[in-house]
């Protein structure tokens, strides 16, 4: 297929053909932000096989020389109310808590931590070693579109995404049908356990795993489920891509099925009121070693997420796509969004 579309055979190395087709994305079933449920079409492009890996991302700094946003100074003027001691470059880290906490606050679970990076997915003093199968982590939406244009590939939409994640089942509830244990087996790296504070796996099974460790999907897609969040190019909506009151989508038309529907406005992504409320979100898919269904249940394709472009984490990462008509032709850098508070996070801290 890759010879036929003028694509060598390096470039689509560890990566599988999702065919074009229609699909129901979203839900009626679950949580508000996935409604309404809708037909949507989707040309055939290539997909990663699996998440970007800690070795994969690797070989991209070494050849490039490229500095996450996580490993970036941070200016003091941007956070005038801020804990000094946060103002130091760092992600957000999780740690387990000690017994039940309130699901409403993210802090009792999620710390900044200066010094965790993605050569640092724990903090200071931690390393990747042993994790180079493992997908990369700490990679803020900026970081994933540079790998991406590296490697001549891009992020793939919130459509394609989960045209991808459904394996052609089209609305089954996972990526491999309605039973999320089907016999008994687990098909996912998801929390077992009541989160955050009962992780019911072996201490060796907490966080990430290897890439790979669970079965496929229908389109030969690993860790569509689980295991970490992955960015999309869409910016995030609470009418998604495809909606009819969408007007940020693309190649929409009320009389028809959407075909390739896209968010490209980051202005309807913005949050007034809240921390960070400037900065621009964009949708995250797949759930994460951290999903539960006490507290979320969004290891599933439908399920979607709007985060902050300038927040890495140790549960989020992206894979990525070429679509057969783009490869063809040049492609230009997908530019920064405006950034004046580099961290969210930190913003929420210093309100």
């Amino acid at each position: 297929m890759s010879e036929a579309i003028g694509l060598s055979k390096s470039l689509t190395k560890n990566m599988a053909w999702v065919p074009g087709g229609s699909f129901l994305m979203g839900s009626e079933d679950f949580y508000p932000e996935e409604r309404p449920a809708r037909r949507v079409e989707v040309d055939g492009f290539w997909m990663d096989d699996h998440p970007v890996t800690v070795a994969e991302f690797r070989r991209f700094v070494t050849a490039t020389g490229y500095v996450t946003m996580a490993e970036r100074p941070l200016d003091p003027a941007q956070y005038p109310s801020a804990d000094p001691d946060l103002l130091r470059p760092g992600s957000l880290v999780f740690f387990a808590a000690s017994g039940p906490v309130d699901l409403r606050d993210v802090s009792q679970w999620w710390r900044y931590t200066p010094g965790a990076d993605w050569r640092h997915p724990r903090g200071p003093g931690s390393t990747t070693g042993g994790l180079d199968r493992h997908p990369v982590t700490h990679v803020a939406a900026e970081d994933a579109d540079a790998y991406a244009a590296w490697a001549g590939k891009e992020l793939p939409t919130e459509a394609e995404w989960e045209f991808a994640a459904r394996g052609g089942l089209d609305g089954a509830a996972y990526t491999w049908g309605d039973d999320p244990f089907p016999k008994g087996k687990v098909m996912a790296n998801t929390w077992q356990g009541e989160f955050p504070w009962q992780n019911l796996k072996p201490p060796g099974k907490h966080g990430t795993s290897p890439v790979r460790s669970f079965p496929p999907n229908g389109h030969g897609l690993y860790d569509m489920a689980g295991n970490v969040w992955e960015w999309t190019s869409d910016y995030f909506a609470a009418q998604p891509a495809g909606s009819a009151s969408n007007h940020g989508a693309s190649n929409h038309g009320a009389c028809c099925v959407p075909r390739n529907p896209r968010v490209t406005d980051p202005g309807g992504s913005l949050v007034p009121g809240e921390p960070g409320a400037h900065i621009p979100r964009r949708v995250i898919k797949g759930g994460s070693h951290l999903c539960a269904p006490n507290y979320c249940l969004r290891y599933r394709p439908a399920a979607r997420q709007g985060e902050a472009v300038d927040t890495s984490t140790a549960h989020l990462g992206f894979r990525c796509v070429i679509r057969p008509a783009a490869a063809l032709r040049p492609r230009e850098p997908r530019a920064p969004a405006a950034q004046p508070c580099r961290h969210t996070f930190i913003c929420a801290s210093s309100m």
